[in-house]
């Protein structure tokens, strides 16, 4: 079975359904940096099925180019990402680009299309920050989702978003999407989902909506619960101590995997340790880290009116009290402000005294540690890394839902 991801970001749902057994067509993402972390990707897959992993992981440890790896995989693969904002002035050109691929391999549909728009205008967070602009285009961007559907008729789609969207101007947005889709010829359902549930370490709820074509006999998935006994300590663990400011593009693991990251399968035996780098933090920062890491270990979450007015960095101490979070044993939601600063997201330590790495907030979304994210250029880019990151689906749970899904399509 096959799918078109639209809004695809880094790829993490599309890295559930692959794993799953789905074969992807296409990828449509705005984002440059985004849309080589999915070639690289489809780059790894594709070695990876020919037993050509060495090339793949010659260009983790920097001894070929990026130009060098894509030239190992077929021109075809690469053209399947599409860099361009889906829209109206766009669409036409992103249908002819896939209908090509279709006509090349002699597909004749769409199973699935998978993804979700920007979801910051749906977001708490993103609606404060966004209040002053009354109508945010991208609380359209389900229209332009629509119109996919429309042009491939796929049996199913997976939209995914935030639970924000359900209260979103008092809920007109939820009710205009799901309406939007029944008028278009789909039965529509939707769950609110948390990513422990499905295996992942973190307390990461999203709103999950599928639909399906009227003449497919389907119905929401029931998803069973999966008890998590493994904590934060069980991914960073095999992680070497770094300093603010320090990091590698690739470097070497303290020890062997333990049992969740074998059996999550974000690390194997043979995988390289990348991207485990961590930003600088001034002197000011590194006090507020540690108050907040003493506090938090005495079960106390530190609010920024309890900071000594020496050291607080921010004024306000009457809203967004919570701008300094250690991460816990189950970690919070990881979001993509994490690439602007990293004070919502302390490392749970008074020996190393910094924010998260770049790879141990990929392991927290439970991204293999073989996945690599790009930057425009070809260095490792620690900003666009955490972007990506904090945007996306974390893998585990989209193959838990893919996995059932194709269960169901193949009772």
């Amino acid at each position: 079975m096959n799918f078109i991801d639209l809004f695809a970001g880094a790829g993490g749902l599309s890295e559930g359904f692959i794993n799953a057994g789905f074969e992807p067509i296409a990828h449509v993402e705005s984002d440059k940096a985004a849309c080589l972390t999915l070639k690289t990707r489809l780059a790894f897959h594709y070695l990876k099925s020919h037993n050509q992993l060495e090339t793949y992981n010659s260009y983790l440890r920097g001894e070929i180019s990026r130009n060098q790896l894509y030239e190992a995989i077929p021109e075809g693969l690469l053209n399947s990402v599409i860099n361009k904002f889906i829209s109206q002035d766009n669409n036409e050109y992103i249908f002819n680009k896939i209908d090509n691929i279709l006509l090349e391999n002699r597909i004749d549909e769409i199973d699935l299309i998978i993804g979700g728009p920007p979801c910051q205008a749906y977001s708490n967070i993103g609606r404060a920050a966004l209040k002053h602009v009354e109508a945010d285009p991208r609380k359209k961007l389900y229209i332009e989702y629509g119109r996919f559907l429309q042009h491939y008729r796929p049996k199913l789609f997976v939209f995914e978003n935030v639970p924000g969207l359900k209260s979103s101007d008092k809920g007109i947005h939820y009710q205009n999407i799901k309406e939007y889709f029944r008028e278009i010829g789909y039965i529509v359902e939707d769950q609110l989902l948390n990513a422990l549930d499905f295996g992942v370490i973190q307390n990461r709820k999203r709103l999950i909506i599928i639909g399906w074509r009227e003449d497919i006999d389907f119905a929401y998935p029931n998803f069973e619960p999966q008890e998590i006994h493994y904590t934060s300590f069980d991914l960073f663990s095999d992680l070497p101590a770094l300093n603010p400011g320090e990091g590698e593009r690739h470097s070497e693991y303290t020890q062997l995997p333990g049992t969740y990251l074998e059996e999550s399968g974000i690390r194997n035996q043979y995988d390289i340790l990348t991207e485990h780098i961590t930003r600088p933090h001034n002197d000011k920062d590194l006090n507020i880290y540690r108050l907040a890491i003493e506090k938090f270990n005495k079960g106390i979450l530190l609010t920024n009116d309890a900071i000594p007015e020496e050291d607080r960095t921010q004024k306000n101490t009457t809203d967004f009290l919570d701008r300094f979070k250690v991460v816990g044993p189950i970690p919070h939601t990881v979001i993509a402000h994490i690439a602007k600063d990293g004070h919502h997201f302390i490392y749970n330590s008074q020996v190393q005294t910094r924010s998260i790495s770049v790879r141990e907030a990929a392991r927290i979304q439970s991204f293999p540690d073989s996945y690599y994210f790009e930057g425009v250029k070809e260095e490792a880019n620690r900003s666009a890394a955490f972007k990506q990151i904090g945007n996306a689906v974390p893998p585990l749970m989209a193959r838990r839902i893919a996995e059932r899904i194709r269960e169901m399509l193949w009772e």
